[in-house]
């Protein structure tokens, strides 16, 4: 497949502090790469660099087979970039900030893209209407409408969906799923592992790294997970004394149920059955299919530990 997107030992540090180290990264032509990872995992900075904002201390950015730092002008014409915080004029009206944003990217005949963009974001009864007084999901719609004037080939989505209500969350995914069928290629971080399976491949980064990356479902494949949904009474015992059984590859709480990773649960329940009753905990289990943030989680502390 092309590469419109291509990494190579990319770092960036801040005060000593290392961001990124050594990252490398590929995007293909027409597809939805999501960006996953923890806070300060260096999702936002990576952003920034590939969209020319930052620069880095190593390492080359290529986009259309250019490299960054040469052609940057060139390039900056067929990329599109929405920041994780609302960006545009409180101030102005809906029509006037996409009407501002034409002007800054050197669009001039774009009345029929405007009216395009405004029916396709469902934005058009509200287009007199400060972008100030919008709802937050109003808001990052517009913002889109905005990276979206220009007609880029590429666009860089922020954690796009944060804070934003259900629903409007829900409307955003049908606008990107449609974009994406049109052929534009999007490169967005998420916090929301449920948004990541939908990407048609993801990024695990964490320390500045991409540690894994590949499709989700393949993702949830490679990594032979075996998941236990206990219910323990009490639960806060329970929860110390499982947390020092070195067989359980993580451990976290749902409400009134635990979920364990184990590697073998026939091997390993009876140890942690074990150690349960000698404690006089109450509990009962069943076998569940690990989701993706299951695995993601897992992947994350075994970082955490080496």
């Amino acid at each position: 497949m092309e590469k419109i997107l291509q990494i190579s030992g990319l770092s960036k540090r801040y005060n000593g502090v290392t961001a990124l180290n050594n990252l490398t990264l590929e995007v293909n032509r027409g597809e939805m790469y999501g960006l996953v990872g923890p806070d300060g995992a260096g999702k936002t900075t990576l952003m920034r660099l590939i969209c020319g904002i930052l620069k880095p201390d190593e390492g080359e950015i290529f986009l259309f087979n250019k490299e960054l730092k040469k052609h940057y002008k060139s390039i900056k014409k067929k990329i599109g970039y929405l920041s994780q915080h609302f960006s545009l004029y409180g101030d102005l009206t809906v029509d006037e900030n996409i009407d501002f944003f034409a002007e800054l990217n050197n669009v001039h005949d774009y009345k029929s893209r405007k009216e395009e963009l405004l029916e396709f974001t469902r934005l058009s009864p509200f287009r007199k209407r400060f972008a100030g007084r919008l709802s937050g999901g109003m808001k990052q719609k517009l913002a889109l409408a905005c990276t979206l004037i220009h007609v880029p080939e590429i666009i860089f989505l922020d954690e796009p969906t944060t804070g934003v209500d259900p629903v409007s969350r829900r409307d955003f995914w049908t606008i990107l799923s449609t974009l994406r069928k049109s052929g534009l290629t999007i490169l967005m971080s998420t916090p929301y592992l449920d948004e990541a399976e939908r990407c048609s491949r993801v990024g695990l980064i964490h320390n500045g790294q991409i540690i894994l990356t590949d499709e989700p479902k393949l993702i949830i494949k490679a990594h032979n997970l075996q998941m236990v949904e206990l219910i323990c009474k009490p639960q806060h015992r329970a929860v110390f004394i499982l947390k020092d059984i070195s067989t359980i590859k993580s451990i976290n709480v749902y409400g009134r149920r635990i979920r364990i990773a184990l590697e073998d649960v026939k091997r390993d329940m009876p140890d942690i059955a074990s150690k349960l009753n000698q404690e006089n905990i109450t509990w009962s289990e069943r076998n569940i299919t690990p989701s993706f943030e299951d695995v993601f989680i897992s992947l994350i502390e075994k970082q955490a530990v080496k």
